[in-house]
């Protein structure tokens, strides 16, 4: 087990330093947030339309879909990794060592979940500087939730990755399911503003259940339906997205 631990933390520290020393990807992971508070968020304040709705309202609603957006978006990022692993041959110089596989899985997840919890509290910090409410007690349970699809989206996108081995195809599947997923969670408006097809269907997507708990518990309300729904749909799906990437890793470095 120590010897787990051991690898899982050498890795993640080597995959964090390398996202760290990276100015485009620390410039684009800050900015993409940001710009989308800057840019999205006065839209909504003029379709509301109401003289009583301040800035600081919007963000209440807003700024919690742009949290879990985020853990979807960063889990992305590991798998690109992956790719460029397998070209420059890092991955086959993984298969003679004796690390843990698992670890070899884990470990950049962790530094990715890191970094994004990082994003996570600057964003926070414009947010509050605009008027977002700050419930520092729903915050932190919201910080479960999150991890969790982080990591579900992280091992998916590393499996994904390891079994196309090729930087098109794997970009083809994770921008195609982007849109989609995202346009059904309701990250930019509430899904309940759609037709009822269309709330059926956002049921089938793991980020809504996130979003719906996202602005739940940003509000400091703990016993809204949508906490315990997130946690009953996000802890099985983790753990068996970790389950098959593991299984898909072995293989990938036997």
């Amino acid at each position: 087990m120590n010897k787990v631990l051991r690898d899982i933390w050498l890795l993640a520290q080597r995959y964090f330093l390398q996202m760290v020393k990276n100015p485009t990807w620390l410039i684009v992971g800050f900015s993409t947030p940001i710009l989308y508070l800057a840019l999205f968020s006065p839209l909504l304040k003029t379709m509301i339309d109401a003289p009583h709705v301040t800035t600081g309202a919007v963000l209440d609603l807003f700024l919690p879909g742009i949290l879990a957006f985020l853990a979807f978006g960063s889990g992305v990022g590991p798998g690109f990794s992956v790719v460029f692993e397998l070209k420059s041959g890092m991955i086959e110089r993984l298969r003679v060592t004796p690390a843990s596989r698992f670890a070899i899985l884990i470990g950049p997840i962790l530094a990715a979940l890191a970094l994004m919890f990082i994003f996570d509290l600057v964003l926070l910090a414009v947010g509050v500087w605009f008027g977002f409410t700050l419930h520092f007690a729903g915050l932190a349970l919201l910080g479960i939730p999150i991890a969790l699809l982080m990591v579900t989206t992280c091992a998916f996108a590393v499996a994904t990755a390891l079994a196309t081995r090729d930087i098109n195809g794997f970009a083809a599947i994770m921008n195609g399911i982007n849109l989609p997923i995202m346009l059904l969670a309701g990250v930019l408006l509430p899904i309940s503003l759609g037709p009822l097809w269309l709330r059926v269907l956002a049921h089938f997507d793991p980020l809504y259940y996130l979003v719906t708990a996202s602005r739940a518990l940003s509000a400091g309300d703990f016993g809204a339906s949508a906490v315990w729904q997130s946690f009953a749909v996000l802890v099985p799906l983790c753990a068996l997205v970790l389950a098959w990437a593991t299984s898909v890793m072995r293989r990938a470095v036997a």
